[in-house]
């Protein structure tokens, strides 16, 4: 018999695409999306969602729309989440109530109509700054980098008696470090969800996600992914503009081996009661990034933009150890960055882009949280 799985945020990027490798399953999949204006300007169900999903129009805040959605539903795979670093530092009630508030509405819901799998998706954005050593080789916290620190352009976070810090890549157990209400937010959704999953024997696993990008991202939400920020600045002729010195390392995964990886762990036992990173063990520094970009996209000439500034919440570095999801889910990510942004530029031709990182920008100054 065919499964039922709903995915909450699911006419969004990574749940469109979700949806239809769960389909390509033999799943039959039910989508709870809002729609909000900022990920879908048209405000009406997405050309990109598969025409098998059924899609409830309505918020992950009302108890109703909720307890409706989950009629049925053998698994669920919790998206929902407003996204952004950024817009989180000052729209934090709108973030709190849909992120937090949103996933307990889900999370009662759920009481009264068990399920067999719950997934939720957090993000890389918990860590902070990612794991590091000192130059010698002694292991090391990075510490949060100081408002005055940034001011002065020192980039590179250091010890307290200032030793420069080596990045590596970064496992699950390495401690949280919120540095925005969106990574608070994300923390509060994981640990909702395990705690729900352990207290009503629910099998849950939470995914920190890294950095997303493929097809079918929302090219005119200036708070999305930020390839697809680039992506939308090189569609209309403008250069990506990168804060700091540009070389911050980060790990950008296809949205292929995102999918990949959720359906590994709604059949994996190993993962209950886990956190997951999921990544694709790359590390590249966002100008590199960038300039990649242009020139797989056929717009090389365009240069990008180091603007020396800097966004309160940005962390400098952070990219994923991946052996767990190896270990637990039998993950291998598939989808390389050169091959990926190829797959990414030539879906960009014919898209078009409403240029609004300018003004979000100037939203963020205005409030002192870029300088």
């Amino acid at each position: 018999m065919s499964e039922n799985v709903l995915i909450t945020g699911g006419a969004g990027f990574i749940g469109s695409h979700l949806a239809r490798h769960l389909l390509g399953q033999g799943k039959r999949v039910r989508a709870l999306d809002s729609l909000d204006r900022q990920v879908h300007p048209e405000g009406r169900r997405p050309r990109y969602l598969d025409d098998e999903v059924e899609l409830i129009e309505g918020d992950v805040r009302d108890r109703d729309t909720v307890e409706g959605a989950l009629q049925g539903i053998d698994a669920v795979v919790h998206l929902a989440a407003r996204v952004g670093v950024g817009q989180s530092m000052y729209e934090m009630a709108e973030y709190c109530s849909v992120n937090t508030f949103g996933t307990s509405v889900l999370l009662e819901g759920l009481m009264d109509r068990p399920v067999r799998r719950l997934l939720v998706a957090s993000s890389m954005s918990v860590y902070g700054e990612g794991l590091v050593r000192t130059e010698d080789g002694e292991p090391a916290l990075a510490h949060e980098r100081t408002r005055e620190q940034l001011e002065r352009g020192e980039w590179e976070p250091r010890t307290p008696d200032g030793k420069v810090l080596v990045p590596l890549p970064t496992p699950e157990d390495k401690p949280p470090s919120l540095s925005s209400i969106y990574a608070l937010n994300k923390f509060d959704q994981e640990r909702m969800c395990l705690l729900f999953g352990a207290s009503y024997g629910v099998p849950t696993t939470a995914l920190r996600f890294f950095n997303v990008y493929g097809p079918d991202q929302a090219l005119s939400n200036p708070y999305t992914g930020v390839l697809a920020i680039f992506a939308g600045r090189l569609l209309n002729g403008r250069p990506p503009l990168i804060f700091e010195n540009g070389e911050q390392r980060r790990d950008f995964v296809s949205i292929h081996d995102i999918t990949r990886a959720c359906a590994l762990a709604l059949d994996s036992e190993r993962a209950a009661g886990e956190v997951v990173n999921v990544g694709s063990g790359e590390v590249v520094t966002v100008s590199e990034v960038a300039r990649r970009l242009a020139e797989v996209s056929g717009r090389g000439e365009i240069e990008p933009v180091v603007t020396g500034k800097y966004r309160v919440g940005d962390i400098r570095h952070c990219f994923a150890d991946i052996s767990r999801a190896r270990e637990l889910l039998g993950y291998e990510p598939q989808v390389d960055l050169d091959t990926g942004m190829a797959e990414l530029a030539e879906w960009l031709e014919g898209q078009t882009a409403e240029d609004q990182v300018e003004s979000a920008h100037d939203e963020l100054a205005a409030r002192g949280l870029t300088l």
